[in-house]
């Protein structure tokens, strides 16, 4: 069985009010749990902060996992240096991204947790950090689950992931370009990734009139996820990479239109939250 936890489910930059207290307002970063292995974080957001303090709570100082991250744009890596494991010395974070056409994943990583735009380098931190680059098409294995890649159209390079084994599977789509021309097609690339997943976890990120004004913005409308989920045959979609500008009451109409929409194909619609747990098989 997969157990899929949420710790940051915002697109863009973290938000907090009272209009999102429900939903949250920390960036991506989405918890995989295995019986076979050690966890597969997606994401590195501002919720990895959260998904640290809870390992803290649950007496566990140190980590050993794997991360996977979609690319490296600032609200999908900007909890890396506040993930209060890293301070372990026993800590090993196995870093997977996309390969940098001009430099490596591991620079870029190290170029944003250094001064002067972070008080220490990241190999300061007495935990380590290994950094694996790859891209479409690769399989990885992390304990007893196949880890497939993906190419995601996006603003630069994106990788998608789908996670499995025996008793389940999970795709993760967190930020995709809605097609801009108006129609509703989807990747190969994408299709393959996801076919017949149990969970796609998708990007949601902006309503049709937002889409209008942001058509090469990088992201997808609910009734495109719902697209994508009925393209690859999922049998449950979880709205993601929510707007900031978006309140609880939004995306829980949202949520409701979509499930209404979806009743018919037979797929379960729900959008995700902070605190929400998900299990696959």
């Amino acid at each position: 069985m997969l157990k899929i936890s949420f710790f940051g489910v915002r697109g863009s930059t973290p938000c907090s009010c009272d209009a999102t207290r429900e939903i949250g307002g920390n960036t991506a970063c989405v918890v995989v749990e295995h019986d076979g292995g050690d966890p597969i974080v997606l994401d590195l957001g501002t919720g990895l902060r959260y998904y640290g303090a809870e390992l803290e709570a649950r007496g566990q100082k140190s980590f050993s996992g794997t991360a996977l991250v979609t690319h490296l744009h600032w609200d999908h890596i900007q909890g890396i240096p506040f993930f209060r494991p890293l301070l372990h010395p026993n800590s090993n974070l196995r870093l997977v991204g996309p390969r940098q056409s001009d430099s490596t994943l591991a620079e870029e990583v190290e170029r944003f947790v250094q001064p002067p735009l972070f008080p220490v380098k990241l190999s300061d931190l007495p935990g380590s950090v290994e950094f694996v680059e790859s891209g479409n098409g690769a399989v990885i294995e992390a304990g007893d689950c196949t880890v497939h890649i993906g190419e995601v159209p996006h603003c630069g390079v994106t990788n998608g992931y789908r996670i499995q084994n025996s008793t389940g599977s999970v795709a993760y789509i967190s930020d995709h370009q809605q097609p801009s021309d108006g129609s509703m097609t989807v990747s190969p690339e994408v299709l393959e990734l996801c076919a017949g997943v149990d969970v796609l976890i998708h990007d949601a990120q902006y309503s049709a009139d937002e889409f209008a004004d942001r058509t090469d913005w990088g992201h997808s409308t609910p009734m495109y996820a719902l697209e994508v989920a009925k393209a690859v045959g999922a049998k449950r979609l979880v709205l993601f990479h929510h707007d900031p500008s978006h309140s609880d009451d939004w995306v829980r109409t949202a949520e409701k239109q979509l499930a209404e929409e979806a009743d018919e194909f037979g797929i379960d619609v729900m959008a995700a939250f902070e605190g929400l747990q998900l299990t696959s098989g």
